[in-house]
């Protein structure tokens, strides 16, 4: 990325069933906070490269619900959604996070092709500090994660996912 606009990414995978990623995004912390927050923000940019959101549904306080959508490039959609758990404005969120159908209800991974043993729940946790004039460092920690090719994948797609929000917040 020869853009000095777009942001740079740090992926690491522990051996602690967690993911976590963190990304420079070049603008400022409200704005990066609005895009994780506002149902017609998050859809210019949810999920991994060439997906689409066609649908976020946000009740954004402690105990309140979200169910977003990521449709593939041939057309198959995937839900996923959950219980935020922490939000304190501008600076993070924690939210559980599962498989779900286009209503709302819990689905095991093998509906969407993964294995037995994948949890029904995750937890994430989003944070969101001031790194230098106009600009916002993002940690998200994805934990609860299976070691494996899922959760490489699961890596990979949320920072292609990162790159979309880069651009959406330009």
């Amino acid at each position: 990325m020869s853009d000095s606009r777009m942001s740079t990414s740090n992926v690491k995978i522990s051996t602690e069933k967690e993911l976590v990623i963190e990304r420079i995004i070049d603008a400022p912390r409200e704005r990066v906070w609005n895009a994780w927050t506002k149902p017609e923000l998050v859809m210019k940019w949810w999920g991994p490269q060439y997906f689409t959101s066609p649908e976020a549904r946000i009740n954004l306080r402690v105990g309140g619900k979200y169910l977003f959508c990521m449709r593939s490039p041939e057309g198959q959609d995937f839900w996923s959604g959950g219980v935020y758990r922490e939000i304190v404005e501008n600076k993070r969120i924690v939210y559980t996070d599962s498989f779900m159908d286009a209503e709302g209800n819990v689905l095991s991974g093998e509906s969407y092709g993964m294995g037995a043993d994948f949890p029904k729940e995750l937890v994430v946790t989003v944070t969101f500090e001031d790194y230098g004039p106009g600009k916002t460092r993002i940690t998200l920690t994805h934990a609860g994660l299976p070691e494996g090719e899922m959760r490489e994948m699961t890596g990979s797609g949320w920072s292609t996912s990162f790159d979309k929000l880069a651009e959406s917040v330009k």
